[in-house]
């Protein structure tokens, strides 16, 4: 007998796959743990492009760019030169100026790294905060809208919002 816990199917994150270079690995072929940021920062950039707002069209027609404002991320596995991964970007929460993220690196679907990602939307001249823009607004129209939790707390992906 199997449950059914959803109706409705669920939107799949966005993925973007990466191969693992010597550049990405520390003496042992282990992906050095900064760069599973680098592997992220590129899979949000790629998820924006994808949603029709590349970063630099949004600079020179909005005036504004994004930052991360707190990044929390759990190790769980090694990554190793030569394999093949997906990075995904899910959308878990947003406000007028900021966007909250679940990221993770996956290997054959199995977790690697885990991670909550806070963005602010900046003046990208005077780095203030400033509201999304309204085109970009509307197509992240079906986020949650959630308070901003308190700082240093950092929402796991895993937990809801």
């Amino acid at each position: 007998m199997s449950i059914v816990r959803d109706a409705f199917p669920q939107p799949q994150p966005f993925a973007l796959a990466v191969r693992v270079y010597y550049e990405d690995t520390d003496a042992g072929a282990v992906v050095y743990y900064a760069n599973y940021l680098r592997f992220m920062e590129r899979a949000r950039t790629e998820w924006l492009d994808a949603l029709g707002f590349a970063l630099p069209a949004l600079e020179r027609e909005h005036g504004i760019t994004f930052a991360v404002r707190r990044a929390e991320i759990d190790f769980l596995r090694p990554a190793r030169l030569a394999d093949r991964l997906d990075v995904t970007v899910e959308p878990t929460g947003r406000g007028a100026s900021w966007l909250d993220l679940a990221q993770r690196v996956l290997r054959d679907g199995a977790a690697l790294a885990s991670a909550a990602i806070a963005l602010v939307c900046l003046d990208a001249r005077r780095f203030r905060p400033v509201r999304i823009p309204p085109p970009l607004a509307a197509a992240l129209a079906g986020l949650p809208t959630s308070p901003r939790r308190p700082a240093g707390r950092a929402a796991s992906p895993q937990e809801p919002h």
